[in-house]
């Protein structure tokens, strides 16, 4: 073996520490008097050893090229302590193996993801309960075609989330997107905030009367901005989005349990019909007239810079110890289970995955009958004989709230019972039920508000968290794949087979089907938007009957 360093050994001849240096073996010291630390170095010698010491120094220098990658890894800082609980003979065993942790921090993150989901709805369906305000505000503009065009980015952007998340990380992803859709909704609102300030802090009429009256080039100053500035807003809010909407499967494995991810994926994606809900509420309420319509866009922006400084403030990046077994298979498996594939790469690799169409189905299959029903709720019930505009705003709002309640209480049983099949194919079965009413017309049963209500809360309970469910299942059946960009290919092809849907089910809805014509008390008629989503379902349900595939990650986390 070869001699100790001189170095070595004057330390030893001191009573102070010594470090023993290995190479073609290593060799152990004992200083006296002093504690010794036991490392691996990289052995460097002018000695001639004999042939394998070649192979020793490649492997040292394989070790220092891993070592140089993971000082990119999100988690560096345990990388040491992971390792060392691998059994590695050439590591240290300083470290006890260690063992999930879950951090209250995790409440904030799943709460600025909500916030910043539900603002982003908010701003896109913004108009839909006041399309005349908005019309008469920009003649020749229609509310539906504004709506159109912010999900058209939204769609693009779809393609982009998962590369750009797996290069800068969720942290940094959400932090500049929050502040892009904040600096749209300022662009939305334009100057029109400061009269709206004004009447907050008490000032006189005359001079906010004086203010408003302002123009240029014919157009109010301290009013609404412009169409194309409006569109340039709400198309920056378009592109934020998706880093809101395709990231909740992601911080629900980063940051909670294994059996809390479905709950926390399910109320992160849920938040997005409570921005719709506050859409037809709040827009309804505030924008009757266009003086109202400028505080309303006022209101957005104020608060969107709220949760975006809340945002910037709060926001982490990653826990300091992952929370389940399966996050922490991935760490131990080294920097590349971190360094996910391009998202072209994953979206091949997910279609020849077994189990991946169908949650996709199943996704797909929820988010188009959400969006046909929220897109015709004023149609839908001035069917069942409510007409009043009030009555039918409250009742959207109930509708999107009753798909968030069902997420999350669908969500926690299934975090405890890993029951995703049964679970998705009861909803879907049981969906095709409370569609019907939706579609019924005269005769006794189609003027039956309360049944109609009822309905429509039951199936927003029941269809909205097939979503989330299914969401968290595909995650789990392409363990250990990308999770954003699972969750980024269900938005894609969900969004994209609803803007084909909602034109469709828009023409269907002026057919009509008679139904039990031969029973007086039954009998009823049918409109065409409800036949094609009911046959939506029913190719789901059975589609979906066939799944089975294992779920990779639950048998990770044991």
């Amino acid at each position: 073996p070869p001699k100790p360093s001189a170095a070595a050994a004057a330390a030893a001849a001191s009573g102070g520490d010594a470090t023993t240096t290995t190479s073609n073996g290593g060799a152990n010291g004992k200083a006296a008097g002093g504690d010794i630390e036991m490392q691996t170095l990289k052995a460097k010698s002018s000695e001639n050893f004999d042939g394998d010491d070649k192979s020793d120094n490649d492997n040292d220098n394989d070790n220092n090229r891993s070592d140089d990658d993971d000082d990119d890894d999100d988690y560096s800082e345990l990388r040491g302590p992971l390792l060392s609980s691998t059994g590695d003979p050439s590591l240290p065993k300083r470290h006890a193996p260690l063992t999930p942790r879950v951090y209250p921090q995790r409440w904030v993150q799943l709460s600025y993801l909500s916030l910043l989901a539900l603002l982003s709805d908010w701003i896109c369906f913004s108009t839909a309960s006041i399309p005349d305000v908005f019309e008469g505000a920009y003649p020749g503009r229609t509310s539906e075609g504004l709506i159109d065009k912010f999900l058209f980015v939204n769609v693009v952007s779809c393609l982009c989330v998962t590369d750009a998340v797996a290069r800068y990380g969720l942290q940094r992803c959400v932090k500049v997107t929050s502040v892009l859709m904040t600096a749209g909704c300022w662009l939305r609102c334009g100057l029109g905030a400061v009269p709206a300030a004004m009447e907050l802090v008490g000032a006189p009429e005359g001079a906010i009367a004086s203010l408003t009256e302002t123009e240029v080039w014919g157009r109010p100053l301290f009013g609404l901005p412009p169409y194309p500035v409006v569109l340039l807003g709400t198309l920056m809010v378009g592109m934020a989005q998706p880093f809101f909407q395709c990231t909740p499967p992601l911080l629900s494995a980063q940051w909670f349990a294994a059996d809390e991810r479905a709950t926390s994926t399910a109320v992160a994606l849920n938040f997005n019909q409570v921005g719709i809900a506050t859409a037809f509420v709040v827009g309804g309420e505030m924008a009757s007239e266009y003086a109202g319509l400028n505080r309303y866009f006022a209101l957005i922006a104020v608060l969107c810079t709220a949760v975006c400084v809340g945002t910037l403030l709060q926001f982490e990046n990653l826990p300091q110890i992952p929370p389940s077994v399966s996050e922490l298979d991935k760490l131990k498996k080294g920097a590349s289970a971190r360094r996910e594939p391009p998202f072209r790469e994953s979206v091949k690799t997910f279609f020849s995955t077994p189990g991946f169409p169908r949650p996709l189905a199943a996704f797909v299959c929820s988010i188009a009958i959400t969006n046909v029903v929220g897109a015709f709720i004023d149609e839908v019930m001035e069917r069942g004989g409510v007409t009043d505009t009030r009555a039918v705003a409250w009742a959207g709002c109930g509708f999107e709230l009753a798909i968030v309640l069902g997420g999350v209480v669908l969500g926690k049983y299934v975090d405890r019972t890993k029951e995703y099949k049964r679970v998705t194919l009861a909803c879907v079965a049981l969906s095709l039920v409370f569609i019907l009413p939706l579609g019924l017309k005269n005769h006794k049963l189609g003027q039956e508000p309360k049944l109609l209500v009822t309905s429509l809360f039951l199936l927003g309970f029941l269809v909205g968290p097939v979503q989330p469910i299914n969401a968290e299942l595909a995650v789990d059946v392409t363990y250990p794949g990308d999770e954003t960009a699972v969750e980024s290919v269900q938005q894609f092809f969900g969004n994209m087979v609803s803007a084909l849907l909602v034109p469709v089910a828009g023409r269907a809805a002026k057919l009509d089907y008679e139904l039990l014509m031969g029973f007086p008390t039954l009998a009823s008629d049918i409109r065409g938007d409800v036949v094609v989503m009911m046959a939506v379902s029913v190719a789901t349900l059975g589609f979906y009957w066939g799944f089975d595939a294992p779920l990779r990650r639950s048998m990770a986390d044991g």
